[in-house]
């Protein structure tokens, strides 16, 4: 199972299933991120955490622990 946190710099990858549970799950939705969508992965913060990312035309900022939720391929 590859997660987006796995993704490297530069990749663009689609997503297959969210992990998680309940507010958590509900969170990363409103932010744009379901099944099926494309997500490219722009840049990572110094230290690795967060990382930016460009999901349905907008760039966002995602923290590793939610990142680590998401499952690609």
């Amino acid at each position: 199972m590859k997660t987006l946190k796995d993704v490297k710099i530069g990749e663009t990858v689609k997503v297959v299933k969210l992990h998680g549970e309940g507010p958590v799950k509900r969170r990363i939705m409103d932010m744009g991120i379901t099944k099926n969508v494309t997500i490219f992965v722009r840049k990572a913060a110094p230290l690795g955490d967060p990382i930016e990312i460009k999901v349905r035309g907008y760039e966002l900022s995602l923290r590793k622990a939610d990142a680590q939720m998401i499952e690609v391929e």
